[in-house]
C-alpha cells in the first residue's frame, strides 16, 4: 500500500484504507505474537470479519459497515 499524499476528496486518496490498517495494527497486530504464518493469517481474517460485521464506526453513525450498507440499500430500493 502506498501512503496517500493527495488532497482530501481526491479519487487517489487512500484515507479509508489507511484508517483500516491503523486500526488493524493498533487493535490486533501490535498486541499479538503469532507462532506461525497460518496463525497470523487466520487471526487477521477473523479481525477483518469483525471489522466489517461487528465493529461500529463513528463516521457511519455508529453502525458496522455491513449494517450501514444494508440500511443504505434498503432505503434506496
Amino acid at each position: 500500500m502506498v501512503p496517500s499524499h493527495s488532497r482530501p476528496g481526491s479519487c487517489w486518496d487512500n484515507a479509508a484504507m489507511e484508517s483500516f490498517f491503523r486500526s488493524l495494527k493498533a487493535e490486533r497486530v501490535y498486541l499479538t505474537r503469532y507462532a506461525s504464518y497460518h496463525e497470523a493469517k487466520t487471526d487477521l481474517f477473523e479481525y477483518i470479519h469483525f471489522y466489517n460485521h461487528r465493529r461500529r464506526h463513528s463516521t457511519l453513525g455508529y453502525f458496522s459497515p455491513m449494517e450501514f450498507e444494508r440500511r443504505y440499500a434498503s432505503s434506496n430500493s
